[in-house]
């Protein structure tokens, strides 16, 4: 079955689509957090647009930007993940679908074997030192494997993907719920610190995506970290992607009000107009939002959107963001921001915006747009952090630049080198 638009014809992707190139690398995507709402959306929105069944609206990768640099085709992207809930990927979707209808119905049936598909590709994650709120929103309970042995165990199912499926290429990509901040010592300073600490079972030395960043790292896989949790790319698991020659990349995609944030800050910088508060308040609902709903989960999510001001303007101001769980809201997110600043004779204005979007549909395309990229990476030789992509992410690694027209310009340049005619 088709999917078609509300006045029922075919939408023009559909009746444009053209199949890929089966020389084209085909590329696995890992998904940790494969049942979630946004990996959901991925991979509804990749499925969907490979058969033509929705335009890629969106999609950087899709726009006249990235025109000749042979970026995998979506069909090409062949999907897996973990998970640490129970269900199925059908259901998950038809979950988004009657809660906020960001997934439209008919992309429900059309796209039921691509979900089977899917499902076959899961395997069962880790909860390993995820705090009490992660464990009762998945219904989770910690395994008594040791560490060494989750993170063997993890591994192996990505070798096994690789090998089941004949991938050129994997990427990794970081979308599980937001974690406690770790607290870091010199465990963590040191692959061979981190590997001792594994050995020995020192569970507080860990979060589950601690285990999925080292899992990926051991494969060689290349790496999107997409939330904002500390335990992730900590320096032993960067030390361990380098000596495999992965490339990486985080943390936290940019997905709605810091976006705002790091483009409007340049303008008042540009213009010598001085900020004197910049206010944020935040609701959402879904599972990020019960997650967040708990402070010490909420710590990290805070910090990554909060940092970027002094950084852009240059001087200390008054900020604060908050952020609260409204179940009613679903996948919905809303945020009100207040700026109160200066301008000549010392006169003082305030200005005010209102983002209202649907969280997964924001986030998806960028994490097929850096999957794309990454493996565009790993074609040219490139590892470590990718730093390109800072324009995805609040907090982007090795990057103090948080200008989002600077970061732009950055990733632009890095494009027309990695064009052939280049």
């Amino acid at each position: 079955m088709t999917a078609r638009s509300s006045a029922g014809r075919r939408p023009a992707a559909a009746r444009r689509a053209k199949t890929s190139s089966r020389t084209a690398p085909k590329v696995g995507v890992w998904l940790f957090g494969a049942r979630g709402g946004l990996a959901t959306t991925v991979l509804t929105g990749a499925r969907a647009a490979a058969r033509g069944l929705v335009e890629p609206i969106g999609l950087l990768t899709e726009s006249p930007a990235c025109a000749g640099l042979g970026l995998t085709p979506l069909d090409r992207l062949v999907f897996g993940g973990h998970e640490v809930r129970q269900g199925c990927s059908a259901d998950a979707a038809r979950e988004i679908h009657e809660a906020n209808g960001t997934i439209p119905y008919p992309l429900l049936k059309a796209l039921a074997k691509d979900y089977a598909a899917f499902d076959r590709e899961v395997q069962q994650g880790t909860v390993a030192n995820s705090g009490a709120t992660i464990r009762r929103v998945t219904g989770a309970e910690e395994e008594k494997t040791t560490l060494r042995g989750q993170v063997d165990r993890l591994a192996d199912d990505l070798r096994a993907f690789q090998q089941r499926n004949r991938l050129d290429r994997l990427v990794c990509v970081n979308l599980t719920s937001t974690e406690p901040k770790l607290k870091q010592t010199r465990t963590h300073r040191s692959l061979a610190a981190f590997d001792k600490a594994l050995d020995a079972d020192r569970r507080s030395a860990v979060r589950p995506s601690t285990l999925y960043a080292y899992a990926a790292a051991s494969v060689g896989a290349h790496f999107i970290h997409f939330t904002p949790s500390d335990a992730t790319l900590i320096p032993a698991v960067r030390e361990l992607f380098e000596q495999h020659g992965a490339a990486y990349m985080g943390c936290d995609g940019k997905t709605g009000e810091t976006l705002v944030k790091s483009a409007l800050a340049p303008m008042f910088r540009y213009r010598n107009l001085r900020v004197l508060s910049w206010q944020g308040y935040n609701i959402l609902g879904d599972r990020d939002g019960a997650v967040l709903a708990d402070t010490d989960n909420k710590a990290s999510k805070v910090e990554s959107k909060d940092r970027l001001l002094q950084s852009i303007l240059g001087y200390p101001l008054h900020s604060h963001v908050g952020i609260d769980y409204v179940p009613s809201l679903d996948d919905l997110k809303t945020a009100w921001d207040f700026i109160h600043f200066q301008g000549f004779l010392g006169f003082k204005m305030s200005m005010q915006f209102t983002w209202q979007g649907a969280d997964a549909i924001l986030a998806a395309p960028l994490v097929l747009d850096m999957v794309r990229f990454a493996e565009l990476a790993a074609r040219r030789g490139e590892s470590g952090p990718m730093k390109h992509l800072a324009c995805f992410f609040k907090s982007p690694l090795d990057v103090a630049e948080h200008d989002l027209h600077a970061q732009w310009h950055t990733l632009t340049d890095y494009l027309r080198r990695a064009a052939p005619s280049a």
